[in-house]
């Protein structure tokens, strides 16, 4: 996209920018549930991956677990080559605010802050100033223009959504984790969401994973994942819409 300003991207790097080694994660209770089941899985920097499964297949517990949102019942994660099982609390909030952005399915706005605010937060949580002229190409590329002033309470979903987009780019993060982001949106607009996380991993160097269930959406990106009972179950490079299609059908789940 034209519209973003070049940047410097943030290095070459011969490490994975996220990597899964034996992760599993169960979750308690009368009868365990197995969310993921030994998920093995490099992510390079500067790529951009979509996590696909039916409903229960794990994608976004393995979304949750690799933005350290969630801690695995066994394996490892490392993001930057930084193993988050070995950070204390502070140490791991540190790490997701400063290296990692998430677009949240159900928005997470803060209801009493304006539109502007909710996308500077990360920011000044972290005690960092706003790149003024970052955030108002964020803002105008994500059609946000006029509503910077609103309360979320104001806005529409697509509005809320791409709210969310912005608050998640605007730290320049090394990694965007982003489950369902265009989920709320047209067409039109989840094409220009695609075209924007899919320009900000080359600009920037970022690396962005993104869970979907659109055939549409997951052929935006360089690489598709498909998981299927907590295991994955596929891979899929320069993807089509009808390969995406095709390969959901063949799991047979």
């Amino acid at each position: 996209m034209d519209t973003l300003s070049d940047t410097v991207p943030l290095g070459t790097h011969t490490q994975a920018a996220v990597r899964l080694v034996d992760v599993h994660k169960t979750y308690a209770g009368a009868t365990p549930v197995a969310a993921l089941r030994g998920v093995t899985l490099d992510l390079a920097p500067g790529s951009f991956t979509a996590i696909m499964g039916q409903s229960g297949s794990g994608k976004s517990t393995l979304l949750n677990v690799a933005a350290g949102l969630d801690v695995p019942s066994r394996g490892q994660v490392l993001v930057g080559g930084q193993d988050t099982s070995s950070l204390g609390a502070d140490d791991l909030t540190r790490l997701r605010r400063e290296h990692v952005g998430f677009v949240f399915q159900a928005y997470n706005l803060i209801g009493h802050l304006d539109v502007r605010t909710n996308i500077e937060l990360p920011l000044m949580l972290d005690g960092r100033a706003a790149d003024d002229a970052w955030r108002a190409e964020l803002v105008a590329t994500l059609g946000l223009d006029g509503m910077e002033r609103r309360l979320p309470g104001e806005l529409s979903g697509g509005q809320a959504q791409r709210v969310a987009i912005a608050r998640a780019l605007v730290t320049r993060p090394t990694v965007v984790f982003a489950d369902e982001p265009t989920g709320a949106l047209d067409s039109r607009t989840g094409a220009q969401v695609l075209d924007l996380l899919r320009d900000t991993a080359r600009r920037l160097g970022q690396t962005v994973v993104l869970v979907t269930h659109d055939s549409r959406v997951a052929a935006a990106a360089e690489r598709v994942v498909f998981l299927a009972d907590g295991v994955v179950v596929g891979d899929l490079a320069s993807p089509t819409v009808e390969q995406v299609g095709a390969r959901m059908m063949a799991t047979g789940r």
